[in-house]
Order: structure tokens, then sequence, then C-alpha cells
């Protein structure tokens, strides 16, 4: 076997026998030794050979290499199995400690609070005694826990002596800044600034003002955060904690409804709920809608400019609560919707009104409701009869039931089966209001407009939609204001006005018998009271 870099001897060819000889181990041992004592000789002085080689002398005291040194300390005659197995093993022991050593200060770092891995160690004794013990300072968290410590604890008698001097409970420093120190504790929202880093002193006067100051504040924060999740409730959903309750007593006390499904739609003034009627007999539809009115004005605050001039409200408009106002606009859209269907106009028909709520009759089938006319899908010819009857019903709409919607649009009518029906008439006005015709003029504009962006034969303009149902254009004030004027009721019929004439003498008569029924059984209960 040849090398290009040296010539390597032959080895010897030993068999099994002899190398597990010890006396061939001792042998070869010796050779490793002289060998090398060979290779390191140019760098060890020759005095420390002549001593190595007479295996005298103190290896302590020259400068030889770390594992020559080692080698040549070893016992070589040592030929225990045992003795070799515990130096191999303190060996490794010491190598594992020391990787600990290495995860303990990665993984402690800088940190004030350090995690031990001595209990995993195998010699950790020699560690730790190698390393010196750091006493820490101590150190006081802030300037209030140094100076109780310089002025100590106050006596159970109320005073002590400091420096020759009485001082009492009552001293005006040490209570000052025990006041600073009850700063402390005020909630964190409560700015007090730096005090804890100078002798900020603070007299009793100041501090019983900054406490009841905290305290009001806390209490007005509170009270603020939940008048906003009421607020924010009855903006999204309209349904605030009164009105959860009247919708729990419609279920469960007058059983007028069996149960109250999902929302229909959210508008900016009211939303809109499906419902199942509590109906015996078949009598009254199954489904039916609840309109729960926002008590919440953030969204529409123009509300009192719809009833300003109607006569039925005039003497219940004034200085309101947001909630008694929107009682009013629940049951002026009552009323409204009962004269829609008294002249014939297809619109939800009502059921019962509980201040903001409205039970009304469902327009769809099966829980699915019936879509606006912006949202349908027509043909050419459906919205031709779409547009003819919208056109139709607001004559009727005006002329019959002596309203103008002031909010018609796409939005406000519902296509179902091939009919038009008229919702949301809260707003609606009579024509003698101040703004009558302006709200109606704009209604035309809004059905103009759509029926135009849907390509519909016919469509006039909004000035001639105006004349066809007023009989003048827009630009002839003298003549709509003779016409405002000639609707306008007269004050001996203002309270009268819209009443219902009913001649029939057996639905006269039914009712004379339920009024007296009724007040036989109030007479008995008064009677059963007194007794």
């Amino acid at each position: 076997m040849s090398s290009p870099w040296a010539k390597i001897d032959k080895p010897e060819v030993l068999n099994l026998q002899e190398i597990m000889s010890e006396q061939i181990a001792a042998d070869i041992a010796k050779k490793e030794q002289k060998k090398l004592l060979g290779n390191v000789s140019h760098e060890i002085p020759p005095e420390v050979l002549e001593a190595l080689k007479d295996e005298a002398g103190c290896l302590e005291n020259y400068d030889i290499p770390e594992e020559l040194y080692a080698f040549l300390k070893a016992d070589e005659t040592v030929e225990s199995d045992a003795e070799i197995a515990r130096t191999l093993q303190a060996q490794f022991d010491r190598e594992h400690d020391e990787e600990l050593m290495r995860c303990e200060n990665k993984f402690n770092g800088g940190s004030k609070v350090s995690i031990s891995y001595r209990n995993f160690m195998r010699s950790f004794e020699t560690y730790y005694d190698e390393q010196p013990v750091e006493t820490p300072e101590p150190k006081n968290w802030d300037r209030f826990e140094t100076m109780d410590k310089e002025i100590g604890a106050m006596p159970l008698c109320g005073y002590k002596m400091m420096d020759g001097v009485i001082v009492t409970k009552h001293d005006a420093t040490i209570n000052g800044r025990n006041n600073a120190r009850k700063l402390l504790s005020f909630p964190p929202e409560f700015q007090t600034g730096d005090g804890e880093n100078i002798d900020l002193q603070l007299s009793n006067q100041v501090y019983n003002r900054l406490k009841v100051h905290s305290q009001n504040s806390q209490y007005s924060k509170r009270h603020k955060i939940r008048d906003k999740r009421e607020d924010r409730s009855t903006t999204m959903f309209g349904l605030d904690e009164h009105t959860h309750l009247q919708l729990y007593k419609m279920v469960n006390g007058s059983q007028i409804l069996d149960d109250v499904g999902g929302v229909i739609s959210i508008g900016k003034e009211a939303a809109i709920f499906h419902a199942f009627s509590h109906s015996e007999n078949g009598e009254g539809p199954k489904e039916c809608a609840i309109k729960v009115f926002k008590t919440s004005l953030s969204e529409f605050k123009d509300r009192e400019k719809y009833i300003r001039s109607d006569h039925r409200f005039k003497d219940r408009i004034g200085k309101q609560t947001s909630r008694k106002t929107v009682h009013i606009w629940a049951e002026k859209e009552m009323a409204n919707l009962c004269r829609l269907k008294k002249a014939g106009i297809p619109c939800p028909e009502v059921f019962y009104l509980k201040e903001c709520i409205l039970v009304m009759s469902f327009i769809g089938e099966n829980r699915i409701p019936a879509d606006k006319l912006k949202e349908a899908t027509l043909s050419t010819d459906e919205y031709i009869i779409a547009y003819d009857q919208v056109t139709t019903l607001m004559k009727t709409l005006f002329w019959d039931a002596k309203l103008i919607h002031a909010d018609l649009s796409e939005y406000n009518i519902l296509w179902h089966k091939g009919q038009c029906y008229f919702i949301d008439v809260s707003q609606s006005v009579e024509p003698v209001h101040e703004n009558a015709f302006n709200f109606l003029y704009r209604d035309c504009e809004n059905i103009t407009n759509f029926f135009q962006r849907k390509s519909v034969p016919g469509v006039v303009s909004s000035n001639e939609l105006f004349k066809s149902i007023t009989g003048y254009y827009y630009e002839d004030k003298e003549q709509l204001l003779k016409l405002q004027t000639a609707e306008k009721p007269k004050p001996h019929t203002m309270d009268r006005l819209h009443e219902e004439t009913d001649d029939n003498f057996d639905r006269v008569w039914n009712n004379l018998k339920i009024y007296n029924d009724i007040a036989e059984k109030e007479t008995t209960l008064v009677e059963s009271s007194k007794a």
C-alpha cells in the first residue's frame, strides 16, 4: 500500500488471542507513548524529556501540551476495567454538565428571573462552587417605601420622638405623603402624573376632591357605556329591553303571536320581522309581519315636519321624548294604512298596535317576503303593468285616501303575484300639509326616473305625471294653493274628519251589545270590590 505523502509501514499481523492479552496492550501503550514523545520532542526542553523518560520530576512545573500531560499523568499500571470505566464516565458527566450550563445561560439570557438546570446535572457541585455568588443590593420599589423606613411605624399612642421633636400621626408632612400614596389606588384611566418619583404632598381637602371626582367620572362613564349599548341595539334592530318585553308579552301573555321569526329587512326608521299569528279556527292570516320602529332617532331626525301640520296629531306634538315621538309615528302609520285599505289600495293590513310595535299582514308566502320593485326581475310587459298600477294607485291615494306618500320609490313598492303593494306610509301627509305638493312632485320624480331607467315605453315626465294626479302643473302655485285650501278641513269638522259612518243596523246592534256586556262586567267588579 503506497501513499503520495509519506511512506506507510506495513501493519503487523496479529491474531485475536494476542490482541486480548493485557501484556500486549501494555506494550502497545508504551509504544504509543514513545511515538508521542518523539513527535513533540522539538517543543519540549531537554530536561523535561529526561524527567519524562525517567518517569520522575514534577510535570506541573513545565509548559507541555494538555493532551500529553493527561496521557503521561495517567497511571500506566492500571489494568482494571472498572477504573477505566469510571474515568470515562467522569469525562462524560463533565461534558454533559457543560452542555446543560450552555442551555441554561441561553434560556435565561439577561432576565431577572432565571431557570436552573441544577437538578439535571450529574456533577453540579463542582460548577456552582466555582461560580461567584452575587449578592444583590436591596432596592425599594418607590420613594414611599424609602420614607416609611426612614419615619418608621407610628406607635399606638399616636406620637413619637424624632430628633428631639414630637411627631404626631396628624403631622402635615406624613399625611400629605400618605394622601399622595393613595393616588396610586385610583382607576388606571384617572391620570395622576408621576407622583411617586417626587416628594409629592397632598392636603386632605385636595385628596377628597380628587377622590370624589374620580368616583363621579367612573359613574358617568359606566352609565355612558350602557346608554351607548342600548342606542346601538335600537339603532341596529330596534329591540331594546322594553321592546323585547312587549314582544314577549305578545307571545306568552296576550297570545297574539305564536312565534317571532327572523329579520325581513332593516331600514332607517324601523326593522321588519316575520312572525306567526295566534289565529284560532283559521281566522286571520297565519303569517304576519312585525314592524318595530327604532327608539333611536339618530338615523331619521325629520319626523316632526311630517307630523307638525297633521290635524290628527296636532295636539300631541311638542317637547316629547324620543320614545313617545316614535309611538305617535307608529300610530300615524296605522292610521294611514287604514286609509289606504279603505280606499282599495293594496297594502298590508294592520291587526295590532302596541307602542312602537305594529303587527301587519305578511306580503309573501312560506316565510319568503315579496320582492321590492327595485329587486324584482320583471319582463317588459310586467314593467308596463307595474307602471300603470303605480300611477293609478297614486291618483287613488291622492283623491280617495286624501294622502300623499311623501317617500314613494321603487324601495317602498312590493311586487307580489302581478300586483303592486304600497308600504312604509308612516311619513305620508294630507294634501293640506304645507309641503304636500313638494312631496308629491318628489314622488313623481322617483317613479319616473325608475321606469325610465328600465326603458318602459309610455313613461311621461314628472311634471306630466304630477298634472295627471292633481290636474295642475307643479308650476301653477296659485291653482295648487286653491286646491289645498279647498281640501283644508273646517274648524267645526276637524274632530269628525274621515270618521266612518255605518248605517248597518246589525253591526250597530252588535256593537251596542258588546258595550253593554263590558259595562255589566265593570259594574260587577266594582260591587264585588266594595263587598
